[in-house]
């Protein structure tokens, strides 16, 4: 059998063959194309990218935190500093294992329970990537320990911090305040006002007092370091600095060595205290007793330390000075004698008979006078340096609840002052309106009352009292309290003076604010309810004491505070300026269960006016008042 082998078409396998040439070169050629097309992309279109990105594996950018300023008192006296000190940190992305790494820490040096429930309680509020401090305030042998074996220690690093220290002890705490580590609601403020970058690398910030209401003045911007690093991301050395800028300086109107007189004037007393210049409105001491150690804030403080001061009885976590609300008692006085005048309810001259009591018409009830049995014939400075209650309750059922909260209102009670500080109380000053709105009820006569010797609904705060008697002092003046006197610059090393803020001014009839003033004078002579507190002063003085009721009394009984726990006490207080022709300081005293504002608050203004007009400080001996008296 033959077999038949068919012919090849040359034509059509060459044309085959040429084609698939074509196509293999065509693809190549696509193929070299796209590699040419991305390496121009890359080379040219993408360069910039490109170089930065390498570059951010060579270089990292370290946050450089700026020095925080420093608050001074009037004189110079540093209150808040920085110092440096080593702190061991550990980050939670870097640790292969944390137990262990807490564990060989704890080997090579001390770690007591505290710090380590401290550093878990931060750990567990920290981001991956956060630094927490183990141990803060490292001695040079513990830094040496660790700085040799960081290299077994996966996570660990020691590194320099600046920590804040403050000088002025618990007297100073309410007004200077203190740091803390930042947290994710500060950071979540800071964001929101467009601050971020300048907190880059910011561990602390302000919590309470100057610090957090000066917190932007205080903390200035974050620098930068450009450091190159290895491949293991350890830093080789710095490329470029962008320095930080230091915060600024805060210098106050408050005097920290008449800060020290009226905290030790109070003894084992605990109670508020502002000293203002009535002039510019300058806080020059501003007291809240008890206080508390700021500095155990800086570093964390410890749960049970923290436990204490917030749920002890005596509450020295309140700021007496702005958030003690209290019944003014006495000391509004003079301000509705002022009031009486103003409004054409009396004369100067005008008396009437107090005979110990008080009746509304068609009522029984009697409202008594502090004195059994009365002060008889009284007319208005009397009425101011007795402390008669009978002619206030009088003055305040003709003048009526409307027109005595519409007066009091200019001189800044019931209202925020607007100092310098935050978390301040506005206190109460009733009207009918207010207790329609708070309570749904009508406003009863003998409300209006008690209104009128500064009892009932009617609270103030000690900062509230301090700026009525400096309007009282001044002519009529309201000026915004201030506790910061000058700010400076870290670069020109100038200080910029803040000038006073005026609020508004009251016009006063001079001749009725003589005469109110001679009553306040009154009260500090002989025969006056401050007369022994006020013995043997080289200046004058003009001022109005006041109690405040605590527990109250069955008609007809007597108070008697011998019989009384102290803790049922009146709250003893005492407004008062100085010298009384020249006025340069107004103070506002509150003393807690005190007793009394003629024995117990007026002698702890005296002390204030003693040091601050003539350096004296006060000695060891105790004033003879009498205690019965407002």
């Amino acid at each position: 059998m033959r077999i038949v082998t068919p012919l090849k078409n040359l034509d059509r396998e060459l044309a085959r063959f040429r084609g698939r040439v074509k196509f293999g070169a065509a693809f190549a050629l696509l193929l070299a194309g796209v590699l040419l097309a991305r390496a121009f992309h890359l080379q040219v279109v993408a360069h910039e990218h490109y170089i930065e990105r390498a570059e951010s594996n060579r270089i990292s950018l370290v946050p450089a935190p700026p020095n925080r300023g420093l608050i001074l008192d009037r004189k110079g006296r540093v209150l808040a500093e920085n110092y440096s000190a080593y702190t061991v940190e550990l980050t939670r992305a870097e640790a292969d294992d944390m137990e262990a790494t807490l564990a060989e820490i704890g080997k090579l040096i001390e770690i007591t329970p505290g710090q380590l429930r401290r550093f878990r309680r931060l750990l567990a509020e920290s981001h991956e990537f956060e630094t927490v401090p183990l141990k803060s305030k490292l001695t040079d042998e513990e830094v040496a320990i660790l700085a040799a074996n960081l290299y077994r220690l996966p996570g660990a690093e020691v590194r320099a911090r600046l920590f804040r220290n403050y000088q002025g002890g618990p007297g100073m705490a309410h007004v200077v305040g203190f740091i803390g580590r930042i947290n994710d609601r500060d950071l979540r403020r800071v964001r929101e006002s467009g601050l971020d970058k300048d907190y880059k690398g910011t561990v602390h910030i302000g919590k309470t007092g100057l610090e957090q209401s000066y917190e932007t003045l205080l903390h200035g911007r974050a620098g930068f370091d450009r450091m190159e690093t290895d491949a293991s991301g350890r830093a080789v050395r710095m490329i470029s600095r962008i320095p930080p800028v230091p915060g600024k300086d805060l210098r106050l109107h408050l005097d920290a060595s008449l800060q020290e007189v009226a905290e030790h004037a109070f003894g084992d007393y605990l109670g508020g205290l502002v000293a203002l210049d009535p002039n510019t409105g300058g806080v020059l001491a501003l007291v809240s007793k008890p206080g508390f150690d700021p500095n155990l804030f800086v570093d964390g403080i410890d749960p049970e330390t923290w436990k204490s001061l917030n749920e002890s009885p005596e509450r020295p976590m309140v700021n007496r000075a702005l958030r003690g609300i209290y019944p003014p008692g006495s000391t509004i006085k003079p301000l509705m004698a002022l009031a009486g005048l103003e409004l054409g309810l009396r004369e100067p001259d005008d008396s009437i008979d107090d005979p110990g009591f008080f009746r509304l018409p068609n009522s029984q009830h009697r409202f008594r006078d502090w004195k059994p049995g009365g002060h008889g014939i009284v007319d208005l400075r009397r009425s101011i340096s007795q402390s008669c209650d009978i002619y206030y309750y009088r003055l305040a059922v003709d003048m009526g609840i409307d027109r005595m909260h519409d007066y009091l209102t200019q001189f800044g009670l019931g209202q925020k002052t607007g100092i310098d500080l935050q978390g301040e109380s506005s206190g109460l000053l009733p009207s009918r309106a207010w207790k329609q709105r708070r309570w749904k009820q009508p406003w009863y006569p003998g409300e209006t009352v008690i209104a009128g010797i500064g009892q009932g609904y009617h609270l103030t705060t000690p900062l509230q009292l301090a700026t009525m008697t400096a309007m009282l002092a001044n002519g009529g003046k309201r000026i915004q309290p201030r506790l910061v006197d000058a700010v400076r610059d870290p670069h020109t090393r100038a200080w910029q003076t803040q000038a006073p803020v005026m609020l508004g001014e009251v016009a006063i009839d001079p001749e009725n604010l003589a005469v109110v003033r001679q009553g306040m004078m009154d009260v500090t002579r002989p025969g006056g309810t401050a007369a022994a507190s006020a013995a043997g002063a080289a200046y004058g003085i003009a001022g109005k004491t006041g109690t405040a009721q605590v527990v109250g009394i069955k008609q007809g009984a007597r108070y008697d505070a011998t019989r009384l726990a102290r803790e049922h006490r009146d709250h003893a207080l005492f407004v008062a300026y100085a010298p009384a022709e020249n006025p340069v300081i107004a103070v506002a005293v509150m003393v807690e269960n005190g007793g009394s504002g003629s024995g117990t608050a007026a002698p702890i203004a005296r002390a204030v006016f003693d040091y601050y007009l003539t350096g004296k400080r006060p000695g060891t001996m105790k004033l003879e008042t009498d205690d019965a008296a407002d």
